[in-house]
């Protein structure tokens, strides 16, 4: 019997997943890294995708930069787009990476001295069904150091067996009794990860991720007034 569509495109981006993969990186690649205090860290970047409730097609594509160790706002990037892979449990990075990767891009184009030293990704690195999540996906095909930040425990089959090389729970804020979920995306270590994403939280999600949540979520209230936009928690 031969596969539906739908079959024919996981085989496709399982493909691609494992091609990708063996370029992954999951140790610290930059000096900044191993200083003290991440001396030489200067600009710390955040990515995410914001609904209207009941439209999983129109986004808006949000990229952060924020200085370090001061998490001031040094640069925004709020793009609606219109997303045309379907959603199925485990590519997400085939729906999201693309708009993601075209913000970096501009910003390269545009002004690279601003460009970020690390990115911190709203969903899974190497804690993930084949170990290639959206955090590992952009970091590979950006170059760029990813740190993966879920606020849900991915729960799947098997996805224990190696949980504490993949990911860490941090309860990353006084101001939070809920952990988040910290996994290696491209570039950096699981401990490197962890500190980093710690040091940038002033509140339960690290600070450029809450900040690129926020303000994709602005984006869309000041676009679609009357629309339901609703929180991610």
């Amino acid at each position: 019997m031969p596969d539906t569509p739908a079959e024919d495109l996981v085989k496709q981006w399982e493909s691609v997943q494992a091609r990708l993969r063996q370029q992954l990186v999951e140790e610290d690649t930059e000096d900044w890294q191993t200083r003290p205090g991440f001396l030489g860290l200067q600009r710390v970047g955040g990515v995410d995708l914001s609904f209207i409730k009941g439209d999983d097609v129109n986004a808006c594509a949000q990229l952060v930069v924020l200085s370090y160790p001061g998490l001031e706002m040094l640069y925004e990037d709020s793009q609606m787009v219109t997303l045309t892979a379907p959603y199925i449990a485990g590519f997400l990075a085939f729906r999201e990476t693309p708009f993601l990767l075209e913000a970096l891009q501009r910003l390269q184009r545009d002004q690279p001295a601003l460009l970020p030293q690390v990115v911190f990704v709203d969903g899974n690195g190497l804690f993930h069904y084949r170990e290639f999540g959206l955090a590992c996906h952009l970091g590979v095909l950006s170059g760029l150091p990813c740190v993966g930040v879920a606020k849900n425990l991915l729960q799947v089959q098997g996805v224990y067996k190696n949980e504490e090389h993949q990911s860490q729970a941090l309860r990353s804020s006084d101001r939070s009794s809920k952990p988040v979920y910290v996994s290696v995306g491209h570039k950096i270590s699981l401990d490197t990860a962890v500190r980093l994403t710690h040091s940038c939280c002033r509140y339960r999600v690290p600070e450029p991720i809450r900040q690129a949540d926020c303000r994709s979520r602005e984006y869309l209230r000041v676009r679609f007034p009357a629309a339901d936009i609703g929180s991610k928690e």
